[in-house]
């Protein structure tokens, strides 16, 4: 069994406890939590399972790392605070942990990482032996190994276009939906997300990944977008009101240009409900899905929905994130240190998990 520590109990760490209990070579050890609330609770509560788990939570990041647990799920967010994420993780690395997380965008491609985001991993694996395997799954396995299997099929591709399309009213994690997407903003007000490079920096490595698993030049990476208003005040289960006339929906493309034609493309159709831009694409219930279109011959078309925890979308998303993060775990432990991206780590089978109950 591999001792596996979950730092971070919010959306991404509620399904990382949850997996790692459900893997069959894996041990929860430990988990650590930032909120005070939390410190002493068990990591079954915190995952919202049925029965206790045996694991209380600390806020004791020093006392957890100096045993040099062998794996560790950070499952803290790194979109408003990138910096302290890295830190984080990399003195995991640097304590020895094969780490996985979704929460460092530029390092899903961490041959084209910036220096300041791959020096100092760089430097905690030379210190720790550790390693680090970062993806997710938009960005991460809907428009890097998903893609790439399908495309698989084809006789010929023209096109691969993968598209998250989701009402982000489920989404519980307002800072990321107001501040970052810009949902109930004003119109006038420039959301982070689509500020220019910005889409790049996130999804731009998926693009360069598939390029590199296809076989092909990229000439540049493009953006486009667009953004709509809401008609009417909408009230949100999750995060509230949305008022009338400010940001309700944006679209946008990041687009790898081959021999001058957008050939792969990664979309995003988010809405804050579904009443907003009704005329973009939609997924097939309204909620949410994952899709990815395959333009060539014979054309391919497949749709991926997830739920969890009550039927939330947002969470199965989560979910399924985690499951490919840690179902590589035990992979990345055999490995060498080092850093690893998706073309690296395979994707396999759930081997010993047909019928394994949780508590």
């Amino acid at each position: 069994m591999i001792p596996t520590v979950v730092w971070g109990t919010g959306n991404v760490g509620r399904a990382a406890i949850r997996a790692v209990e459900a893997h069959p070579a894996l041990e929860l050890t430990a988990v650590i939590v930032h909120d005070p609330a939390k410190v002493g609770r068990d990591a079954g509560e915190l995952a919202g399972l049925d029965g206790a788990l045996g694991v209380v939570a600390t806020n004791d990041i020093d006392a957890v790392l100096a045993v040099r647990p062998a794996a560790l799920v950070y499952a803290a967010s790194g979109d408003i605070r990138p910096d302290d994420a890295l830190a984080d993780i990399t003195r995991a690395i640097a304590a020895g942990a094969a780490v996985v997380s979704p929460a460092l965008y530029p390092l899903y491609d961490h041959r084209n990482a910036p220096p300041e985001f791959i020096d100092p991993v760089a430097a905690a694996i030379a210190e720790g032996g550790g390693s680090l395997f970062a993806s997710g799954v938009d960005p991460g396995w809907g428009n890097d190994v998903l893609p790439l299997l399908i495309s698989g099929l084809g006789t010929t591709v023209d096109v691969i276009r993968c598209q998250e399309i989701f009402d982000y009213s489920t989404y519980d994690q307002p800072d990321s939906v107001r501040l970052l997407v810009g949902m109930g903003q004003p119109m006038d007000h420039a959301p982070m997300m689509l500020m220019p490079s910005i889409p790049t920096m996130v999804w731009g490595g998926q693009i360069r990944l598939m390029a590199r698993a296809l076989g092909v030049e990229l000439d540049e990476i493009r953006e486009t977008s667009e953004r709509r208003a809401l008609d009417t005040t909408v009230t949100t289960r999750t995060m509230g009101e949305f008022e009338a006339g400010t940001q309700g929906a944006i679209r946008f493309e990041v687009q790898g240009i081959v021999e001058g034609e957008p050939r792969i493309v990664i979309e995003h159709v988010t809405r804050i409900h579904p009443s907003c831009a009704p005329d973009w694409p939609t997924p097939p219930d309204g909620v949410g899905a994952h899709r990815v279109i395959i333009e060539g011959r014979p054309r391919i078309e497949v749709t991926i929905e997830a739920t969890d925890e009550g039927e939330n979308r947002s969470a199965g998303g989560n979910a399924t994130a985690v499951g490919r993060l840690v179902g590589a775990i035990d992979w990345l432990v055999a490995a060498e240190p080092g850093i690893y991206d998706a073309l690296d780590v395979p994707l396999r089978p759930a081997v010993g998990k047909l019928g394994r109950k949780q508590p």
